[in-house]
């Protein structure tokens, strides 16, 4: 298969380099860059077979454990440490000659020939300059000068570096696997009173699904048991059990703790909010960060120009040396070759993001891409929707106020059937006032109005329920000032005539107050914006100490809003759960969505997803995005400066091969040390 580059449309190559592939895949990996198109080639192990093909084969270290991928390593070791014994130790008169190459080519054929042949492999699809023949021709160059222990050593300690790099991509990617094993493949239903085990994607809606003590729920639903006790992790990352209670929505991925219960199926497997959890995952990679993409450009670039270089330091003093010595000038080029590997930059990098990536998602928060990562580690302003984000989203009647005129029993049954046509959580509220639906009422032309309430006529007049602006937008006079009230007010009119309203309220979440002081530890400044009355959202502000809010507003104003704060060359995350939060979710830097109680079109539009609806997840993804960057450049700037302290040695013979093993695969395994760091880390 030819080896074809792939570019984005700045000219950055997405492709990953011939080492990363092959690591990645020895990691079982290779789906976590499925986007580099490049890379799979028939010489990928992973990849080996067509995904098409009905089956799929993961040569990934499961095959292998740590031992088997040592060993190679371990062969040589031990082959070149008796023959170094040999040379300077006990010196043997049998030890010489041909002996003495033919024992070191041993030594050097485990861990060389592996590499040898990947080099060989990518210079057969057009990629001449990788990590791979950079290695080659310094090793083999040292055998043609005589440096035979030299040549081993270096090839050794570069497997050994590829074997650790292998094993910290494997972690990484088996923190982003855990998530992604919470789906079961099959479910029992009932049908007629009888288990019937069957694959969970020929599950229908209405299906009822009976779960044993310990099962994971493959498919979302409503709880038909009594109660039931339900492990979230999967979802939410939080351990603490979580009682449901009949009616209640339960999720795909969460296990029943106790009892068997039953779970009647209210969405389609592939719909399901885990399904599109782990579509989100599986695609995280998809959007590499800026950082990503310039360093993998970077060492396309920089490696043909070491090569150039080493070149030039090899046969360019002939011109100016008087008493040149080619051997010494070759030793010197094949330092600086070893030196010059990118090894630390292209693998730390990827891998520091996808521990973030991981971290993350252990801790119940979802990156759609490393980009996202960069991006929100930079964010000034938080902008929050209230209900669903900052508060509950439950809401419960407080008072009732009808005019006497209206006969209240029959102006609530009315207000509760319409309301049964919406999801708001004002809807749920009035429903459980009101008690059950009076299906007898005829409703006809019933309407949204987006931001203000709903609207349909019965018995051929006009029942309006919502906001006081939905009143104004139907000229019903209203004899009460609204903001004299501090509750949630529903206004409700019939046949053209103010008929009274409602008043509802809402409970700030536990954790609210948590994360509004650590946004503004981390130097973050808040703005809340609703669609809720002004007087309700200034005083759930005012309890959390949020800098600035707004109520009363339209989709439209909210997207406004943000457009202010962006035109003053700040970047905005705005957080939301609602379908009206979707457009300014899209407009804002990082989009934020509640992935519990969030909106489907919500979900999709954000960037990131904080899968159990807690709001301290928000400075606590920043915090992530912050220490994933600084990880990143921390191992940008030890890979130059070691490497460049060192190539200047080496280009002065004043660094010797074992020198040039640190400037590349002791670099590199420091780098790879930092970057899994971020996956031990509590945030």
């Amino acid at each position: 298969m030819e080896h074809k580059h792939i570019y984005d449309k700045e000219g950055n190559q997405l492709c990953c380099t011939p080492q990363e592939g092959k690591i990645y895949n020895d990691a079982g990996a290779k789906k976590l860059l499925e986007d580099d198109k490049c890379c799979s080639t028939k010489n990928n192990k992973a990849e080996a077979h067509s995904e098409d093909d009905g089956h799929d084969h993961d040569h990934s270290t499961g095959e292998k454990n740590t031992f088997q991928m040592f060993l190679p390593a371990i062969v040589s070791l031990v082959i070149l440490l008796i023959g170094i014994v040999l040379d300077n130790f006990f010196p043997q008169e049998w030890f010489q000659g041909w002996v003495r190459i033919v024992w070191y080519a041993v030594a050097y054929l485990p861990v060389g020939l592996p590499v040898l042949k990947e080099a060989y492999e990518s210079i057969a699809k057009g990629d001449v300059f990788s990590e791979f023949f950079l290695m080659g021709i310094a090793t083999v160059g040292a055998f043609a000068i005589g440096e035979y222990p030299e040549g081993v050593a270096v090839m050794l300690f570069y497997s050994v570096g590829e074997v650790f790099q292998t094993l910290a991509v494997s972690r990484a990617k088996n923190n982003i696997k855990a998530l992604l094993d919470q789906r079961p493949d099959e479910v029992t239903i009932l049908e007629g009173n009888q288990p019937k085990t069957i694959p969970a994607k020929q599950a229908k809606i209405g299906d009822i699904v009976q779960l044993k003590s310990g099962e994971k729920l493959a498919l979302d639903g409503e709880l038909v048991s009594e109660s039931a006790s339900f492990n979230t992790a999967a979802l939410t990352g939080e351990s603490k059990p979580d009682n449901k209670n009949k009616g209640e929505s339960v999720l795909a991925g969460m296990i029943n703790l106790q009892t068997i219960a039953q779970v009647k199926v209210t969405t389609a497997y592939e719909d399901s909010k885990l399904s599109k959890i782990l579509e989100l995952v599986q695609n995280a990679t998809a959007q590499k960060a800026p950082t990503e993409l310039f360093i993998r450009k970077f060492a396309r670039i920089y490696t043909p120009i070491v090569v150039g270089l080493a070149v030039l330091i090899c046969l360019l003093p002939y011109l100016f040396v008087e008493n040149y010595v080619f051997r010494d000038w070759l030793y010197r080029a094949l330092v600086f070759l070893v030196i010059s590997c990118p090894c630390a930059l292209v693998i730390s990098i990827p891998l520091g993001y996808f521990g973030g990536i991981g971290a993350a998602s252990k801790n119940g928060i979802l990156f759609k891409g490393s980009n996202f990562l960069d991006i929100i580690a930079n964010i000034k302003n938080v902008v929050m929707d209230k209900t669903g984000t900052m508060t509950e989203g439950v809401f419960k009647v407080q008072e009732v106020t009808l005019k006497s005129e209206f006969n209240k029993d029959e102006i609530l049954k009315m207000l509760n059937a319409l309301e049964s046509k919406s999801t708001h959580p004002v809807a749920t509220a009035i429903h459980q006032y009101v008690g059950e639906i009076d299906h007898s009422i005829q409703l006809e032309n019933t309407e949204e109005i987006a931001g203000r309430g709903l609207k349909a006529s019965i018995n051929g007049k006009d029942l309006l329920v919502g906001n006081f602006k939905l009143m104004d937008k139907f000229n019903i006079k209203y004899d009460l000032d609204p903001t004299q009230i501090v509750y949630t007010i529903i206004a409700i009119a019939y046949d053209g005539k103010f008929a009274g309203y409602i008043t509802i309220a809402d409970s700030i979440k536990a954790d609210a107050q948590l994360s509004i002081d650590k946004l503004k530890a981390l130097g973050v400044k808040t703005t809340m914006l609703s669609g809720d009355k002004s007087t309700v959202v200034q005083f759930v502000a005012d309890q959390l100490g949020i800098t600035n809010a707004f109520g009363d507003l339209l989709p439209e104003d909210k997207v406004n809003k943000v457009k202010e704060i962006k035109s003053q060359n700040e970047t905005v995350a705005f957080v939301g759960d609602g379908v009206n939060d979707a457009p300014v979710v899209a407009l804002s830097d990082v989009g934020i969505a509640m992935g519990g109680l969030g909106s489907d079109a919500t979900i999709e539009t954000a960037d990131v997803v904080i899968q159990d609806d807690k709001p301290s997840k928000i400075p606590m993804a920043i915090n992530i995005g912050k220490q994933t960057r600084k990880i990143v450049w921390q191992n940008i700037f030890l890979a130059f400066a070691v490497k460049a302290i060192v190539l200047v040695l080496g280009a002065g013979g004043l660094a010797t091969m074992w020198e040039a093993v640190f400037a590349d695969v002791g670099v590199a395994l420091l780098a790879i040390l930092n970057a899994v760091r971020i996956q031990r880390m509590t945030f």
